[in-house]
């Protein structure tokens, strides 16, 4: 399996050390916004190509499918060239910045025939299969979830504290991956409300959101969001269910009394994001839907697109 990687900032990285782990896969081409640093990483991952543009990656024959880590506003643009190109695409999180663009992606996907898959990483993480594995084998039905997504983010920077030449958004980014799996564990999700505080008067985004959320099931989600928080950084998700009460933060797994609940054995590895690359890699060889495709996490942006739709009512912006 042949893949080039577009974005080779903080996270794009993350995707090579997993795929290091997979057998059979290839580093081919490496594409970024600034030159040295694609030939720097492509360097580092043994890629024999490097470049600024995503298409020179896309006409080359030594690219079976592409890993698109570039900025949210690129995402749907960019995974529908992919598929034109005949790739199959994995797309981070978030799909789109717009229901319609989502709706875009889903379209192409479909035309194509080719795997197009979103980082929703959280479907992958041992701590949330563990859930989920309870759900299916009705163990564990969850009446509520309280999270709370913190950072501290005034600024510009990504995950290695380095300038963005681009701006990242509470709701349709690090909300995504909640609602997603909200609706993942508990059912589709038929109610959703939003209020968020005022605007950072450089970054032009609220720095500060609340999110309630309703399934099918009943089941409840209040979702706090903030880039004001100096503090423990990250998500950290409750699950509140009727046999018991679990505390997720990324891969690892507490229940409601701090105690450790072993999940080494959930998957055959203990990081989200390389389990998210193996499944891309496995539907691509076996043929089949990934967890995560697009048109698994489509109603996620359902969801969003109507959150932002009543922010913008709300305040005259979104």
């Amino acid at each position: 399996m042949r893949i080039a990687l577009a974005g080779a900032g903080a996270f794009g990285e993350k995707h090579l050390d997993g795929l290091k782990n997979v057998e059979g896969v290839e580093i081919t081409s490496v594409i970024s916004r600034r030159a040295e640093q694609a030939a720097a990483v492509a360097e580092k991952f043994g890629a024999r190509h490097s470049s600024t543009e995503l298409a020179d990656a896309l006409a080359r024959d030594d690219v079976d499918a592409v890993i698109l880590c570039t900025p949210t506003q690129m995402h749907a643009a960019q995974a529908i060239a992919c598929m034109d190109a005949g790739k199959h695409v994995q797309v981070e999180i978030p799909l789109s910045d717009s229901w319609a663009d989502a709706q875009a992606v889903l379209k192409k996907s479909q035309e194509t025939g080719l795997v197009c898959m979103v980082g929703h990483t959280r479907r992958f993480n041992p701590s949330h299969q563990w859930i989920h594995n309870r759900i299916t084998s009705g163990e564990l039905n969850v009446q509520q979830m309280d999270v709370q997504t913190y950072f501290f983010r005034r600024k510009n920077m990504n995950a290695k504290g380095e300038p963005r030449s681009w701006t990242d958004h509470l709701l349709w980014h690090h909300a995504a991956h909640t609602i997603d799996l909200f609706a993942y564990q508990t059912g589709r999700i038929v109610a959703a409300n939003a209020i968020q505080g005022p605007r950072h008067p450089e970054l032009g985004i609220a720095l500060d959101m609340s999110i309630q959320l309703k399934a099918e099931t009943g089941a409840i989600c209040t979702l706090s969001l903030s880039f004001n928080n100096d503090g423990p950084l990250g998500t950290f998700f409750r699950y509140i269910g009727d046999t018991g009460t679990y505390i997720a933060r990324y891969d690892d797994l507490v229940n409601g009394r701090e105690e450790p609940i072993d999940v080494s054995q959930i998957d055959v590895s203990m990081n989200g994001i390389e389990l998210q690359d193996r499944e891309f890699v496995a539907a691509i060889r076996e043929g089949r839907e990934p967890n995560s495709s697009v048109g698994k996490v489509l109603d996620c942006y359902r969801v969003i697109g109507e959150l932002a739709a009543s922010l913008e009512a709300q305040d005259g912006w979104s």
